[in-house]
């Protein structure tokens, strides 16, 4: 029997029509990508034998995820192959933004702009080896492969169980994936399958610019970001020694959060990047006269093993830091123009701050705060976060001057599975056979440092760290939600097996060609075959 996507032509044929489904996160196009692929999934004969097998699942916003389970009868073992169908924007491609989801036209096109590609770019379009385009690389190259090996695994009969999960929303919130796992329990009860294997689509993501290696990841970095209110006291621009500006208080918490080396993490010989600042502003929504007195700051940190109640731990204490030298300041100032100082600049956790409002005004009080705030579908979750902290504090100023500490969506816990067995040998297996088949030099990384979905699968936090996450999230439990009980039933390790390309998330984003659908697939399909496997008894 012929299959849909059995040669390198015709899976190079569905990902170029997957691409030109344009699927950017918060678009209609993302609502419409998971029916196209259900559709396209139906054309399988063992689908269209078993359609039960194939489910769409409700994520928010008329979004849905795609699950589609190829069962051997004899079979239990189970591996997950995931992948995410959402892409970022694509205004950075210019005039050429039309063409940036046909990735045949796009590629021939960018010959006439020459002049605008690095020579990275230049030499890979000159060699004709690379496809271009949106979601090229990031992530439908990934999508596609999977999709062709559930087509192959159904035809042939293997005596493995292969379930494809496809997600929207993986490049914002996840809620895709979050929205996703409680549908792999159910399938695990439902089938009776045992997950012995979760193994993602990503693509290779370079170390530094111009690196050529490809890599292959038995884990995925976490990332979280605490953020901060800071509130200082409001005056006129003309007796600005009456007030202090929030701005002047945010300055010191942003100069310690930047780049600080304590947040750093190396594990397996392998370093976190330093934290950075994501967005900073004040909340004036107009000019005036009036000092700032209410900003806002997020802070990006990765994780390889601290917990969030660590991370939040260290983010208190350097918050501590910063209030403390910005009141030294503050009062030399102070003793020089010979003022009253407007009061010490108090480091509040949200949790706390959000006890002392309900002690003051009862729980009815923030129960109108959350539902007049949910009210605002165009604000996003870091939105409503702030502006739940910021009302709480603006009837609570008898705490101000102070800084509210907070984490602000979203959090992708960090995961590893490098010393399990069965990736040790599937690590091993696929670079030895990447080499001895193609020459092709396959390297691994501990971490995957893209960020990937793949957070939310074998949770393993042991001291409930978790709760420290959900108590200083103001959103958490409404607008967002982790579902961190049922991640640790998740057991089963994690592997990340893409495709080779470059530039993610960049107007030159590319694939490989070769790689993408004659290496990889080969490659991806001997591993899987040679994994023993436990039958029904």
């Amino acid at each position: 029997m012929e299959l849909l996507w059995g040669t390198p032509e015709k899976m190079q044929q569905l990902l170029c029509e997957m691409v030109g489904w344009k699927s950017i996160t918060h678009s209609e196009g993302e609502v419409e990508f998971a029916y196209k692929l259900k559709d396209k999934l139906e054309q399988v004969p063992y689908f269209q034998e078993n359609p039960e097998k194939i489910h769409l699942g409700e994520v928010n916003w008329d979004r849905q995820y795609v699950t589609a389970l190829y069962k051997h009868p004899e079979a239990t073992d189970t591996i997950v192959m995931m992948s995410h169908f959402d892409t970022v924007q694509t205004e950075e491609y210019g005039d050429l933004k039309p063409l940036a989801c046909s990735p045949i036209e796009l590629t021939e096109a960018l010959k006439g702009f020459r002049d605008e590609l690095d020579e990275y770019a230049l030499a890979d379009l000159d060699s004709g080896e690379y496809l271009f385009g949106r979601g090229t690389m990031d992530m439908k190259a990934g999508l596609a492969m999977h999709m062709a090996m559930l087509e192959k695994a159904a035809a042939n009969e293997w005596r493995i169980n292969l379930l494809l999960l496809s997600v929207p929303d993986e490049e914002v919130n996840s809620a895709g994936m979050r929205y996703g796992v409680s549908k792999l329990l159910d399938l695990e009860r439902e089938y009776d399958l045992d997950y012995i294997l979760f193994l993602n689509g990503e693509p290779s993501f370079a170390q530094h610019p111009g690196d050529q290696a490809h890599y292959i990841y038995s884990g995925s970095i976490g990332k979280i970001m605490p953020a901060a209110l800071f509130y200082g006291k409001e005056t006129h621009v003309g007796e600005p020694l009456s007030g202090i500006t929030s701005s002047y208080i945010s300055t010191y918490l942003t100069h310690r959060m930047e780049w600080n080396p304590s947040f750093k993490e190396t594990v397996y010989g392998e370093t976190t990047p330093l934290p950075v600042t994501l967005k900073q502003r004040d909340l004036r929504n107009s000019y005036s006269a009036q000092t700032p007195y209410r900003s806002f700051a997020m802070y990006n940190v990765f994780m390889m093993e601290h917990s969030a109640k660590e991370t939040f731990d260290l983010f208190e204490q350097v918050a501590k830091d910063a209030a403390a030298h910005c009141m030294e300041d503050y009062m030399v100032m102070c003793r020089n123009e010979n003022i009253e100082p407007v009061g010490n600049i108090e480091v509040i956790r949200y949790e706390k701050l959000l006890n002392y409002a309900i002690e003051k005004f009862g729980r009815d009080y923030f129960n109108a705060l959350i539902y007049d705030t949910l009210m605002h579908p165009e604000w996003d979750v870091r939105d409503k976060s702030m502006h739940i902290t910021d009302i709480l504090l603006l009837n609570c100023q008898e705490l101000t001057p102070a800084i509210v500490i907070l984490f602000a969506p979203p959090y992708y816990p960090a995961v590893n599975s490098s010393e399990d067995e069965l990736v040790k040998r599937c690590v091993e297996q696929i670079k030895e056979n990447a080499m001895a088949k193609y020459g092709h030099e396959l390297n691994q990384i501990h971490y995957f440092n893209g960020i990937s979905d793949l957070s939310y699968i074998n949770y393993g936090d042991q001291e409930d760290g978790w709760v420290t996450y959900e108590n200083n999230t103001p959103i958490y439990g409404d607008s967002y939600s982790i579902p961190f009980q049922a991640m640790k039933q998740l057991k089963a390790p994690v592997l990340n097996i893409g495709q080779f390309g470059k530039d993610a998330h960049k107007r030159t984003e590319r694939l490989h060609i070769k790689n993408a659908f004659e290496q990889m697939p080969a490659l991806l399909e001997e591993m899987i075959l040679s994994i023993p496997v436990k039958s029904r008894l």
